[in-house]
């Protein structure tokens, strides 16, 4: 379960998705999560399903890949779902006692797991299609603006992307002490819910130990290099908006109307 935790990684690539902008790529997955909270009928969904398996299709990225990211929040998609189902009230279809099941819950009930599910998926590609660096860059440019009034947008931008960096060294270091312990006889796979979470919790000692000497290590290395900031400080590939930037988002307006019209006749 832990090594299927893709969040903040980087799949590599070269395809038309791997050529958009940056900051383009922020803007685009902002409109995207718009959409997803703003459509309430199964046509505007439709419409950003098909939005999304283009991105997917156009990366290139495996959909088993893209999946598997899904695989760990499965409770919690379920859980969501069950408490949608039984808690809204509305029209009627089943009822035991003071449990029912209305036919507003069950619509709402889908609606949740669609924008779990597009949630993930959808900012997974922007993750999966943009090196972290590169993600860095894009973000401090969209934050400069605000750096009249005092924003420190290199800074913002600088802990954004560290935080997404160490989801996957933390995951892969939680891996390895889980098979260590496993091997002198720890038991995480068996038992009920409960004990498998108490049995996580001799996890944590190590896994804070692990990462307070990881951000140490960092910290030093920043200081060897002479990090000031980002103040006077140069790029090695400059950000540059492109006619790739603008087919996508055309291609995205075109979809923004279709959910927004859908929306609307739905």
């Amino acid at each position: 379960m832990i090594r299927d935790i893709t969040l903040g990684q980087y799949f590599p690539g070269n395809s038309f998705l791997y050529k958009i902008d940056a900051r383009v790529k922020i803007l685009l997955t902002l409109v995207y999560l718009v959409l997803i909270f703003a459509v309430n009928n199964y046509w505007g969904y439709g419409a950003i399903i098909v939005l999304l398996f283009l991105a997917i299709k156009s990366s290139k990225i495996p959909f088993k890949y893209i999946l598997k990211g899904i695989k760990p929040i499965m409770i919690f998609i379920v859980f969501t779902a069950v408490l949608n189902l039984f808690m809204t009230n509305g029209e009627v279809l089943w009822q035991w006692g003071v449990i029912k099941i209305t036919k507003q819950g069950i619509n709402y009930s889908i609606f949740m797991i669609l924008r779990i599910v597009l949630l993930m998926m959808g900012t997974s590609m922007l993750t999966y299609t943009t090196p972290p660096i590169t993600l860095t860059d894009g973000i401090e440019s969209l934050l400069s603006p605000f750096a009249r009034i005092g924003v420190p947008a290199h800074e913002l931008a600088m802990m954004m992307t560290i935080a997404l960096r160490f989801i996957p060294t933390l995951i892969e270091e939680t891996d390895k002490i889980m098979k260590a312990q496993s091997a002198r006889g720890a038991d995480f796979e068996t038992g009920n819910l409960v004990k498998r979470v108490k049995s996580l919790v001799p996890l944590l000692v190590p896994l804070f130990i692990s990462a307070f000497r990881r951000a140490d290590e960092l910290a030093t290395a920043m200081e060897c290099r002479c990090y000031q900031g980002g103040k006077n400080r140069t790029r090695l590939h400059q950000l540059k908006l492109t006619i790739t930037d603008l087919w996508a988002s055309l291609i995205t307006l075109v979809f923004i109307i279709a959910v927004v019209v859908l929306n609307i006749l739905g």
